[in-house]
Protein backbone atom coordinates (compact mmCIF):
# COMPACT_ATOMS: atom_id res chain seq x y z
CA UNK A 1 0.00 0.00 0.00
CA UNK A 2 2.74 2.25 0.65
CA UNK A 3 4.31 1.83 -2.77
CA UNK A 4 0.92 2.58 -4.29
CA UNK A 5 0.71 5.98 -2.65
CA UNK A 6 3.75 7.15 -2.56
CA UNK A 7 3.97 8.77 -5.90
CA UNK A 8 0.94 10.76 -5.12
CA UNK A 9 2.22 11.85 -2.11
CA UNK A 10 5.72 13.15 -3.49
CA UNK A 11 3.51 15.10 -6.94
CA UNK A 12 1.49 16.73 -4.12
CA UNK A 13 4.63 17.66 -2.13
CA UNK A 14 6.37 19.63 -5.29
CA UNK A 15 3.05 20.89 -6.03
CA UNK A 16 2.57 22.51 -2.53
CA UNK A 17 6.32 23.94 -3.14
CA UNK A 18 5.04 25.85 -6.38
CA UNK A 19 4.26 29.60 -6.30
CA UNK A 20 0.81 30.44 -5.50
CA UNK A 21 1.66 34.24 -6.69
CA UNK A 22 3.21 35.01 -10.06
CA UNK A 23 7.25 35.57 -8.14
CA UNK A 24 10.57 36.41 -9.93
CA UNK A 25 10.73 32.54 -11.16
CA UNK A 26 7.65 33.27 -13.39
CA UNK A 27 8.85 36.00 -14.76
CA UNK A 28 12.05 35.50 -15.44
CA UNK A 29 10.71 32.58 -17.27
CA UNK A 30 8.42 34.79 -19.30
CA UNK A 31 11.19 36.81 -20.44
CA UNK A 32 13.52 33.85 -21.16
CA UNK A 33 10.93 32.91 -23.37
CA UNK A 34 10.73 36.23 -25.59
CA UNK A 35 14.73 35.85 -25.26
CA UNK A 36 14.71 32.18 -26.76
CA UNK A 37 11.79 32.75 -29.33
CA UNK A 38 14.12 36.06 -30.72
CA UNK A 39 17.37 33.65 -30.95
CA UNK A 40 15.39 31.13 -32.75
CA UNK A 41 14.19 33.56 -35.38
CA UNK A 42 18.27 34.55 -35.65
CA UNK A 43 19.43 31.09 -35.61
CA UNK A 44 17.16 30.34 -38.47
CA UNK A 45 18.23 33.22 -40.01
CA UNK A 46 21.70 31.72 -39.69
CA UNK A 47 20.62 28.19 -41.26
CA UNK A 48 19.00 30.32 -44.23
CA UNK A 49 21.49 32.86 -45.18
CA UNK A 50 24.46 30.15 -45.10
CA UNK A 51 22.95 27.96 -47.32
CA UNK A 52 22.53 24.98 -44.07
CA UNK A 53 18.65 24.42 -45.12
CA UNK A 54 19.59 20.91 -45.85
CA UNK A 55 22.56 20.62 -43.62
CA UNK A 56 20.52 17.54 -42.08
CA UNK A 57 18.77 16.49 -45.29
CA UNK A 58 16.06 14.00 -43.70
CA UNK A 59 13.50 14.64 -40.31
CA UNK A 60 13.39 13.84 -38.20
CA UNK A 61 16.76 12.24 -38.26
CA UNK A 62 19.65 14.75 -39.46
CA UNK A 63 20.58 12.15 -41.79
CA UNK A 64 19.66 8.59 -42.63
CA UNK A 65 22.07 6.98 -40.61
CA UNK A 66 22.10 9.64 -37.78
CA UNK A 67 19.51 11.08 -35.26
CA UNK A 68 22.10 13.89 -34.68
CA UNK A 69 24.87 15.41 -36.42
CA UNK A 70 27.75 13.81 -38.11
CA UNK A 71 30.89 15.10 -38.88
CA UNK A 72 30.52 14.42 -42.68
CA UNK A 73 28.16 16.84 -42.45
CA UNK A 74 30.44 19.62 -42.00
CA UNK A 75 29.54 23.35 -40.88
CA UNK A 76 25.97 23.51 -42.38
CA UNK A 77 24.93 20.16 -40.65
CA UNK A 78 26.50 21.92 -37.07
CA UNK A 79 24.23 25.09 -37.68
CA UNK A 80 21.27 23.02 -38.94
CA UNK A 81 21.03 20.73 -35.77
CA UNK A 82 21.93 23.59 -33.52
CA UNK A 83 19.14 25.47 -34.80
CA UNK A 84 16.73 22.13 -33.85
CA UNK A 85 18.33 21.87 -30.72
CA UNK A 86 17.40 25.35 -29.86
CA UNK A 87 13.94 24.27 -30.51
CA UNK A 88 13.84 21.52 -27.20
CA UNK A 89 15.58 24.10 -25.16
CA UNK A 90 12.70 26.20 -25.84
CA UNK A 91 9.68 23.51 -24.83
CA UNK A 92 12.21 22.78 -21.98
CA UNK A 93 11.14 26.73 -20.86
CA UNK A 94 7.62 26.54 -22.03
CA UNK A 95 7.38 23.25 -19.46
CA UNK A 96 8.85 24.79 -16.63
CA UNK A 97 6.80 27.69 -17.08
CA UNK A 98 3.53 26.03 -16.97
CA UNK A 99 4.86 23.72 -13.90
CA UNK A 100 5.42 27.28 -12.04
CA UNK A 101 1.98 28.46 -12.41
CA UNK A 102 0.36 25.21 -11.77
CA UNK A 103 -0.97 26.36 -9.03
CA UNK A 104 -2.14 29.24 -10.84
CA UNK A 105 -3.96 27.75 -13.43
CA UNK A 106 -7.13 28.89 -12.51
CA UNK A 107 -6.44 32.55 -11.06
CA UNK A 108 -4.10 33.41 -13.68
CA UNK A 109 -5.36 31.87 -16.64
CA UNK A 110 -4.49 34.12 -18.90
CA UNK A 111 -0.75 32.92 -18.00
CA UNK A 112 -1.32 29.81 -18.16
CA UNK A 113 -3.24 29.62 -21.81
CA UNK A 114 -0.29 32.01 -23.02
CA UNK A 115 2.56 29.84 -22.18
CA UNK A 116 -0.03 26.86 -23.22
CA UNK A 117 -0.03 28.06 -26.67
CA UNK A 118 3.85 28.38 -26.59
CA UNK A 119 4.80 25.12 -25.76
CA UNK A 120 1.64 23.40 -28.25
CA UNK A 121 3.54 25.80 -30.85
CA UNK A 122 6.97 23.94 -30.69
CA UNK A 123 6.03 20.35 -32.08
CA UNK A 124 3.85 22.24 -34.92
CA UNK A 125 7.07 24.11 -35.69
CA UNK A 126 9.03 20.83 -35.70
CA UNK A 127 6.61 19.14 -38.14
CA UNK A 128 7.11 22.47 -40.68
CA UNK A 129 10.56 22.65 -40.10
CA UNK A 130 10.63 19.15 -41.31
CA UNK A 131 8.23 19.29 -44.04
CA UNK A 132 10.14 22.56 -45.20
CA UNK A 133 13.12 19.86 -45.19
CA UNK A 134 11.52 17.23 -46.91
CA UNK A 135 10.26 19.80 -49.69
CA UNK A 136 13.37 21.00 -50.38
CA UNK A 137 13.08 23.64 -48.64
CA UNK A 138 10.35 25.41 -50.99
CA UNK A 139 9.74 28.57 -50.00
CA UNK A 140 6.05 29.18 -48.85
CA UNK A 141 6.63 26.82 -46.24
CA UNK A 142 9.72 28.27 -44.75
CA UNK A 143 7.94 31.60 -45.31
CA UNK A 144 5.28 29.57 -42.78
CA UNK A 145 7.91 28.41 -40.35
CA UNK A 146 9.23 32.39 -40.27
CA UNK A 147 5.84 33.89 -40.13
CA UNK A 148 4.88 30.73 -37.29
CA UNK A 149 7.94 32.17 -34.85
CA UNK A 150 6.74 35.94 -35.32
CA UNK A 151 3.71 34.47 -33.91
CA UNK A 152 4.90 33.20 -30.90
CA UNK A 153 6.90 36.35 -30.51
CA UNK A 154 4.04 37.94 -30.10
CA UNK A 155 2.46 35.59 -27.90
CA UNK A 156 5.71 35.57 -25.59
CA UNK A 157 5.59 39.29 -25.35
CA UNK A 158 2.04 39.09 -24.19
CA UNK A 159 3.41 36.81 -21.75
CA UNK A 160 6.06 39.21 -20.41
CA UNK A 161 3.27 41.76 -20.04
CA UNK A 162 0.72 39.96 -18.68
CA UNK A 163 3.63 38.14 -15.92
CA UNK A 164 4.76 42.15 -14.77
CA UNK A 165 1.44 43.14 -14.42
CA UNK A 166 1.82 45.66 -17.33
CA UNK A 167 -1.35 44.92 -18.97
CA UNK A 168 -4.40 42.64 -18.60
CA UNK A 169 -7.28 41.87 -16.02
CA UNK A 170 -4.07 41.92 -13.39
CA UNK A 171 -2.72 45.11 -14.28
CA UNK A 172 -0.53 46.39 -11.12
CA UNK A 173 1.47 49.36 -13.22
CA UNK A 174 0.31 52.60 -12.94
CA UNK A 175 -0.52 53.60 -16.60
CA UNK A 176 -1.76 57.25 -17.48
CA UNK A 177 -4.87 58.02 -19.79
CA UNK A 178 -3.98 58.57 -23.27
CA UNK A 179 -5.57 60.63 -26.06
CA UNK A 180 -8.82 58.70 -27.51
CA UNK A 181 -6.61 58.56 -31.09
CA UNK A 182 -3.51 55.81 -29.29
CA UNK A 183 -5.59 52.90 -29.47
CA UNK A 184 -6.73 52.99 -33.01
CA UNK A 185 -3.10 54.26 -34.16
CA UNK A 186 -1.56 51.78 -32.22
CA UNK A 187 -3.73 48.39 -33.37
CA UNK A 188 -3.37 49.83 -36.64
CA UNK A 189 0.74 50.07 -36.09
CA UNK A 190 0.61 46.49 -34.91
CA UNK A 191 -1.41 45.45 -38.40
CA UNK A 192 0.55 46.78 -40.52
CA UNK A 193 3.56 45.43 -39.06
CA UNK A 194 2.59 42.08 -39.30
CA UNK A 195 1.54 42.79 -42.93
CA UNK A 196 5.66 43.90 -43.46
CA UNK A 197 6.29 40.84 -42.33
CA UNK A 198 4.49 38.67 -44.24
CA UNK A 199 4.97 40.71 -47.35
CA UNK A 200 8.85 40.54 -46.23
CA UNK A 201 8.48 36.75 -46.08
CA UNK A 202 7.38 36.62 -49.80
CA UNK A 203 10.15 39.13 -51.52
CA UNK A 204 12.75 36.81 -49.12
CA UNK A 205 11.20 33.70 -51.17
CA UNK A 206 12.23 35.60 -53.99
CA UNK A 207 15.48 36.57 -53.50
CA UNK A 208 18.76 35.02 -54.07
CA UNK A 209 18.63 33.44 -50.07
CA UNK A 210 17.11 30.37 -50.43
CA UNK A 211 18.98 27.76 -47.65
CA UNK A 212 20.73 25.60 -49.87
CA UNK A 213 21.66 26.48 -53.73
CA UNK A 214 19.30 24.09 -55.32
CA UNK A 215 16.39 25.31 -53.52
CA UNK A 216 14.01 26.81 -55.78
CA UNK A 217 12.29 29.85 -55.40
CA UNK A 218 8.64 31.32 -55.57
CA UNK A 219 9.37 33.24 -59.08
CA UNK A 220 8.01 36.77 -57.88
CA UNK A 221 9.34 39.94 -59.04
CA UNK A 222 11.58 40.42 -56.09
CA UNK A 223 11.92 44.00 -57.20
CA UNK A 224 8.05 44.69 -57.53
CA UNK A 225 7.42 43.29 -53.97
CA UNK A 226 10.40 44.78 -52.54
CA UNK A 227 8.41 48.10 -53.20
CA UNK A 228 4.70 46.48 -51.88
CA UNK A 229 6.54 45.47 -48.59
CA UNK A 230 7.84 48.73 -48.11
CA UNK A 231 4.14 50.37 -48.13
CA UNK A 232 3.34 49.10 -45.27
CA UNK A 233 6.64 49.49 -43.39
CA UNK A 234 6.05 53.33 -44.08
CA UNK A 235 2.63 53.53 -42.37
CA UNK A 236 3.80 51.81 -39.58
CA UNK A 237 6.37 54.92 -39.16
CA UNK A 238 3.86 57.47 -39.81
CA UNK A 239 2.01 55.49 -37.18
CA UNK A 240 5.24 55.53 -34.50
CA UNK A 241 5.43 59.22 -35.32
CA UNK A 242 1.63 59.81 -34.91
CA UNK A 243 2.48 57.89 -31.42
CA UNK A 244 5.37 60.23 -30.69
CA UNK A 245 3.72 63.33 -30.95
CA UNK A 246 0.96 62.17 -28.71
CA UNK A 247 3.04 61.14 -26.09
CA UNK A 248 5.68 64.08 -26.04
CA UNK A 249 2.68 66.28 -26.48
CA UNK A 250 0.69 65.07 -24.37
CA UNK A 251 3.59 65.02 -21.78
CA UNK A 252 2.56 61.29 -21.10
CA UNK A 253 4.99 59.45 -19.12
CA UNK A 254 5.26 55.78 -17.92
CA UNK A 255 5.18 52.32 -19.79
CA UNK A 256 3.72 53.36 -22.69
CA UNK A 257 6.65 56.51 -23.66
CA UNK A 258 8.74 54.26 -23.41
CA UNK A 259 7.03 51.31 -25.58
CA UNK A 260 6.61 54.81 -28.42
CA UNK A 261 10.23 55.37 -28.17
CA UNK A 262 11.04 51.89 -28.63
CA UNK A 263 8.58 51.57 -31.72
CA UNK A 264 10.32 54.04 -33.40
CA UNK A 265 13.85 53.07 -32.58
CA UNK A 266 12.94 49.43 -34.06
CA UNK A 267 11.08 51.07 -37.17
CA UNK A 268 13.91 53.34 -38.25
CA UNK A 269 16.38 51.01 -37.30
CA UNK A 270 14.71 48.28 -40.02
CA UNK A 271 13.92 51.08 -42.43
CA UNK A 272 18.20 51.99 -42.27
CA UNK A 273 18.56 48.25 -42.73
CA UNK A 274 16.06 47.85 -45.55
CA UNK A 275 17.41 50.46 -47.83
CA UNK A 276 21.19 49.70 -47.41
CA UNK A 277 20.62 45.78 -48.31
CA UNK A 278 17.91 46.59 -51.27
CA UNK A 279 20.83 49.05 -52.62
CA UNK A 280 23.89 47.03 -51.70
CA UNK A 281 23.24 43.92 -53.44
CA UNK A 282 21.49 41.95 -50.58
CA UNK A 283 24.22 40.85 -48.25
CA UNK A 284 23.57 37.73 -46.28
CA UNK A 285 24.39 39.22 -42.75
CA UNK A 286 22.22 42.75 -43.73
CA UNK A 287 19.52 40.05 -44.35
CA UNK A 288 20.35 38.81 -41.14
CA UNK A 289 19.92 41.74 -39.02
CA UNK A 290 16.56 42.59 -40.51
CA UNK A 291 15.24 39.48 -39.55
CA UNK A 292 16.30 40.05 -36.19
CA UNK A 293 14.24 43.51 -36.88
CA UNK A 294 11.06 41.91 -37.73
CA UNK A 295 11.12 39.84 -34.30
CA UNK A 296 12.04 43.11 -32.48
CA UNK A 297 9.69 45.22 -34.47
CA UNK A 298 6.38 42.55 -33.54
CA UNK A 299 7.30 42.70 -29.96
CA UNK A 300 7.43 46.11 -30.27
CA UNK A 301 4.54 46.56 -32.10
CA UNK A 302 2.48 44.36 -29.72
CA UNK A 303 4.03 45.77 -26.64
CA UNK A 304 2.36 49.10 -27.71
CA UNK A 305 -0.75 47.79 -28.75
CA UNK A 306 -0.72 46.18 -25.27
CA UNK A 307 -0.22 49.16 -23.44
CA UNK A 308 -2.67 51.22 -24.94
CA UNK A 309 -5.62 48.50 -25.05
CA UNK A 310 -5.34 48.32 -21.16
CA UNK A 311 -4.85 52.27 -20.46
CA UNK A 312 -7.21 54.15 -19.78
CA UNK A 313 -8.74 56.94 -21.65
CA UNK A 314 -8.78 60.86 -21.55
Amino acid sequence: MSTVSRPPRIVSGIISRLPVAVDRTVRRLAVLSLVGQTVLVVTGGAVRLTASGLGCPTWPRCSEASLVNTPEAGIHGVIEFGNRLLTFALAAVAVLMLVYLWNLRKERRDLFLLAVGLLASIPAQAVIGGISVLTQLNPWVVGLHFLVSMGLVVLATLLVNRAYGRSGRFRTAELPALPGAARPVMTAVALFSAIAVCLGVVVTGAGPHAGDADAPRNDLDWDLFSHIHAVPAYLVTAGALFALFLVVGGRIRGPFRSAVFLLLGVTVLQAVIGFTQYYNGIPALLVGFHMLGAALLMSAATNSADLARHSPVK
